[in-house]
């Protein structure tokens, strides 16, 4: 459409209003106009070339009449601008149908690309949505709202580097860490974040696990050869008490269902008052029904042996008299 305008030095009724229709890409439009006789002033006209939100398009032309007397002509040459009047909103319409087209790609892809704080991981999709109601699975099925990169992957923001760990739990079904890692505190955030329940408690007993380890482990073994006090076994880990115990069964010369408890004090004191000496001079370990287990020589030395076979290293100075370490009244071991 082509509008012309009232200027300075036309009148009126000169002010036509001309249609064209422009079928292809560009065209030549004639139009005739009736300028004032001796006025050499520009005609302004008005073409025009489309849309957008805030109204209608024009593109301003100012005509020079040829001619004083008569029908001049016109001839312009006019580019089709249909679809590029706002340049931005189709841009950034075409950005919102690309995110939605990368999203449902996604939901029907079985191998499905994840941007983690700028680390990029690639994973089947079931590896992700193994677990109901943990973050992964909510952000692939759509329950929550997705954000994607420039590529149209996943994203997450996050630290990309500990992201690796998550995903191996999630790959192998258990915490599986390098040996001296040393971000057990952080990772155990990032498990919080992602919502994996089995994840949070594996990394709860890992880290109950390494400050065990890290504390000194004292054991001490003390024989005070008197009937009202036996044999003590001491042990700040409570795992090393539960071990001599067992193999307390295991040489005990009574068929024994379990540990007896009168020789239990607490989980890291083990204490053999029920004891008599036989013909030979040996101790001899009884319950308080009389049942024998085994001597108390027995007891010391397979506890000695279990202790240094865990690596425990004797802190007690022998005595050469004594003949042998069992029988030592006092022994004392660090780990």
């Amino acid at each position: 459409m082509i509008y012309s305008y009232p200027t300075p030095g036309y009148s009126e009724s000169h002010c036509h209003h001309i249609s064209a229709i422009i079928s292809s890409s560009s065209a030549f439009i004639s139009f005739a106009v009736q300028p004032c006789l001796g006025n050499t002033r520009p005609l302004q006209l008005y073409i025009f070339i489309g849309c957008n939100r805030n109204g209608l398009c024009f593109q301003k032309v100012n005509f020079f009449p040829t001619s004083k007397s008569g029908t001049a002509q016109l001839n312009i040459k006019v580019s089709r601008m249909e679809g590029k009047t706002n340049k931005k909103e189709t841009h950034d319409e075409g950005k919102s149908n690309n995110t939605e087209n990368y999203l449902q790609k996604g939901k029907n892809c079985k191998v499905i690309t994840i941007n983690v704080g700028g680390h990029l991981y690639t994973m089947q999709r079931h590896t992700l949505t193994q677990y109901v109601d943990s973050l992964p699975e909510a952000l692939i099925s759509g329950k929550i709202q997705n954000t994607v990169d420039a590529d149209g992957n996943y994203f997450i923001d996050r630290d990309g580097l500990l992201f690796r760990h998550v995903l191996n739990f999630l790959r192998n079904g258990e915490l599986l860490l390098p040996e001296g890692f040393q971000e057990i505190r952080l990772l155990a955030k990032e498990a919080e974040f992602y919502q994996i329940k089995p994840l949070i408690e594996a990394l709860k007993t890992k880290s109950a696990n390494m400050q065990t380890a890290s504390e000194a482990t004292f054991l001490e073994i003390i024989d005070s050869h008197d009937r009202s006090h036996g044999l003590k076994i001491y042990c700040n880990s409570s795992d090393f008490i539960a071990r001599i115990k067992s193999r307390i069964i295991q040489v005990s010369k009574s068929r024994l269902d379990g540990f007896p408890e009168e020789f239990v004090v607490s989980s890291h004191v083990i204490k053999f008052k029920f004891f008599i000496k036989s013909e030979s001079g040996a101790r001899l370990v009884l319950k308080e029904d009389n049942t024998f287990i085994c001597t108390l020589e027995t007891l010391k030395f397979e506890a000695i042996m279990m202790a240094l076979k865990s690596d425990f290293k004797l802190l007690t100075s022998l005595d050469s008299s004594k003949g042998s370490i069992v029988q030592s009244d006092a022994l004392h071991f660090l780990k």
